[in-house]
């Protein structure tokens, strides 16, 4: 029987089950090494491991081999049934040190009676586009799959943090552990306050509750009190040209396209090791 305290939800870090292999080895003799196609063995072996513990399973990014042949980053997602319920590649790659083809579509999936999750990756966060996307498609949690092995870490934390502050949203940025990444993996609620402060770079597992009703309780009450960011147009409001996208804001779309549900907490496990599943962050 499984405990009630155990993990609803295991994230592991982008690469995690290939990066000390891509970070040693030749970039195509990686790339014939771990890239396989989504319906693949390792497909089947991570969709059993879910089924077995019985959890939500992100683990990590794995090196996707599509029909055309091109690779991609791509995180997957399974059930606790051991069904893929997602996969989103990724479409900021790290330029142009990372090789792997963009991809074109922002992702979220449901876990019913809890709420709605994104998934980006990485340099992704660099990016507000992604994030307030996710959050218009109704995402009341983020996941940042990350492997920064770089002082550009130090940057990402406040991005993060202010991904969930403009956008009212839960955000847990998982980053590897040394020597493959700089750790610092975090979970910020939607005002911003750290549930899992950044920590340091030894392996380690990081435990919390995301509660969903936060979400809802920001957006009604006011970030701290006194900021409506999704609240901002009115009635009346003409259109927003936003000559950057050749594109506007229709104010009568801008709120996000799911309202904040009523959902029970979720317990989740943040994880990272170097290589082979030693440990978890």
């Amino acid at each position: 029987m499984r405990s009630p305290n155990a993990a609803q939800l295991v994230v592991y870090p982008e690469l995690h089950l290939c990066s000390l292999g891509v970070d040693s080895m030749p970039e195509q003799e990686a790339v014939d090494l771990y890239a396989e196609p989504l319906d693949g063995p390792r497909d089947r072996m991570l969709g059993e491991l879910a089924r077995e513990l019985g959890i939500w399973l992100v683990p990590g990014t794995v090196l996707e081999r599509a029909e055309d042949g091109s690779v991609h980053n791509t995180a997957v997602v399974y059930d606790p049934d051991g069904e893929r319920v997602a996969h989103y590649r990724k479409i900021f790659t790290w330029r142009p040190y990372e090789p792997f083809c963009p991809g074109r579509e922002f992702v979220v999936f449901d876990i019913p009676g809890h709420g709605r999750v994104g998934l980006s990756i990485c340099y992704d966060s660099w990016y507000p586009e992604v994030t307030r996307h996710l959050a218009w498609m109704g995402a009341d949690l983020v996941i940042n799959l990350v492997q920064t092995p770089t002082t550009g870490r130090i940057q990402e934390i406040p991005l993060n943090q202010a991904n969930a502050i403009v956008n009212q949203i839960w955000v847990a940025s998982v980053n590897g552990a040394s020597p493959t990444a700089h750790g610092g993996t975090l979970l910020v609620d939607p005002e911003g306050h750290f549930r899992i402060p950044a920590a340091g770079m030894e392996d380690a597992t990081f435990v919390g509750v995301v509660d969903f009703d936060r979400v809802g309780a920001a957006r009604s009450h006011g970030t701290s009190g006194d900021s409506w960011p999704w609240e901002h147009f009115q009635e009346g409001d003409s259109r927003l040209e936003l000559p950057l996208y050749n594109g506007y804001i229709d104010p009568a779309t801008w709120r996000p396209a799911v309202p904040p549900r009523t959902p029970a907490p979720l317990r989740p496990a943040a994880g990272s090791a170097p290589e082979g599943g030693a440990g978890r962050e």
